[in-house]
């Protein structure tokens, strides 16, 4: 009768690791920033939409060409998701015009953060790019 209580101690043991390794996928899968980095060019869009979680989309097209097959030219768009509302709140008035974003990778998107893997969460400048009064957004 001494293996029942061996028994119940591997069990919770096992079911222990699960857990961290479960906890530890999650967390490295929708929670580990893979990288952080500054992206400029015109807004051309800025939205929020969703059917369950509304979360703010948004497409910055920058400077230049990018081409996916030999002898195709595609412009260069930069699609993100916003998740602070003071952000979006800045960046609803500055369709059209040169933004500065500072933004965070993530390895996959969740539901409530976005449809995006890159996330903004500072806007460092925002104006048109031809005037010399571009402001900066703190």
């Amino acid at each position: 009768f001494l293996i029942i209580p061996q028994m119940k101690k591997i069990i919770s043991s096992i079911l222990f690791a699960f857990v961290i390794v479960v906890v530890a996928f999650v967390w490295w899968r929708y929670y580990f920033v893979f990288g952080e980095g500054v992206k400029a060019g015109n807004l051309n869009f800025f939205v929020k939409k969703g059917f369950v979680f509304k979360t703010y989309e948004g497409r910055l097209i920058q400077e230049g060409f990018k081409s996916a097959a030999p002898g195709a030219l595609q412009s260069n768009e930069f699609e993100f998701s916003v998740t602070s509302d003071s952000i979006a709140a800045i960046l609803e008035r500055c369709s059209g015009k040169t933004v500065e974003l500072k933004y965070k990778e993530y390895l996959h998107p969740l539901p409530w953060r976005g449809m995006s893997t890159y996330v903004v969460f500072e806007v460092l400048k925002a104006g048109d790019s031809t005037s010399p009064g571009t402001l900066p957004v703190n």
